[in-house]
């Protein structure tokens, strides 16, 4: 097959990190041609979606010491090309947030793929209708008790009510913005005027999770059904998990709770075509819908011996007839 990757600049990845490196490196090691682009590098001509692609050559990581080494360099890229999107049999959507409007317009750019010739992973239809915020509140059996407001009043009453709460930004990543907040908070008000820039943007505020010091846990599903996770864990000067915030990594297993959550989405990330997606899941809740770049492959490789890229990668080959 020819995979096609939207990727940052393949610079900025860390090979023994980012969740697209693993992606490429098992299409490689699987016999596939891997190919780069980004989202300033596409266009529609004549009705088609068209890239500015790089075929892609990777040094594979090796595991030593407890952690995943990379030759230096740890890749090659060939000379530019000007092609269709559907000469290629899969793409995959793999820019980091936040999603703005080049997020946005990269997506629209997408739509001009004939999904029965190229299968786009994710479907960008999906990716603007899910919010990685707001996407989990239709799932009101699994997520905490959440309100989505840009009112000063509405906040106030809910944390009053609850008394220990999380103020989320709804276009952030990475733990990014997220902040405490509790009832009696002298800074309350400032807290919700810049987080909701003066009452013109929605934030979403949910009741705090006590269960979050024991960790955050990151499940990754494969077309609706979850193949691997991992626990995330605070470094201790900060209440948030993310990796990003310094915050260290754990085996974990799936329970049967997580396994209820998962089967409560996969019907509805089928049906968005969100084949490849990172769930967050705090205390048996579900705290996030991550659709845009979802990571934690090496780390979930790293500490179970797994290779899920491998996994994602022989579902494309079932999935797409290649050309």
């Amino acid at each position: 097959m020819k995979l096609a990757f939207i990727i940052d600049p393949i610079h900025q990845l860390d090979p023994g990190h980012d969740t697209s490196v693993a992606l490429m490196e098992a299409a490689q090691l699987l016999g596939h041609e891997v190919y780069a682009t980004q989202t300033n590098w596409l266009s529609v001509v004549d009705n088609q979606a068209w890239a500015i692609l790089q075929g892609v050559k990777l040094v594979p990581v090796e595991l030593g010491e407890g952690r995943w080494l990379a030759a230096n360099p740890w890749y090659q890229l060939s000379d530019r090309s000007f092609a269709p999107l559907e000469t290629m049999d899969a793409v995959f959507m793999r820019t980091d947030p936040p999603v703005n409007d080049a997020y946005l317009f990269a997506t629209y750019v997408l739509d001009y793929i004939d999904q029965s010739k190229t299968l786009v992973i994710n479907n960008p239809n999906g990716i603007r209708a899910a919010n990685e915020k707001m996407y989990a509140l239709q799932f009101v059996q699994c997520i905490p008790e959440t309100i989505v407001s840009a009112d000063k009043q509405v906040i106030r009453q809910f944390v009053e009510a609850k008394g220990e709460t999380v103020l989320k930004p709804l276009g952030n990543k990475a733990g990014e913005g997220i902040l405490f907040l509790q009832a009696g908070d002298r800074n309350f008000n400032s807290i919700v005027e810049l987080s909701t820039q003066q009452g013109k943007i929605p934030v979403m505020v949910q009741t705090y999770l006590p269960a979050a010091k024991a960790g955050d846990k990151r499940i990754i599903l494969l077309n609706g059904e979850p193949i691997g996770a991992l626990n995330r864990l605070s470094s201790g000067s900060d209440f948030r998990n993310n990796m990003a915030t310094g915050g260290t990594v754990a085996q974990t297993s799936i329970t049967a709770r997580e396994q209820e959550i998962c089967t409560h989405l996969a019907d509805k990330l089928r049906q968005d075509g969100l084949i490849f997606v990172g769930i967050d899941v705090i205390g048996g809740f579900l705290t996030e819908v991550n659709v845009t770049s979802p990571t934690g492959v090496r780390e979930i490789d790293r500490l179970d011996g797994t290779r899920l890229g491998k996994q994602v990668i022989e579902w494309v080959e079932k999935a797409v007839t290649p050309k």
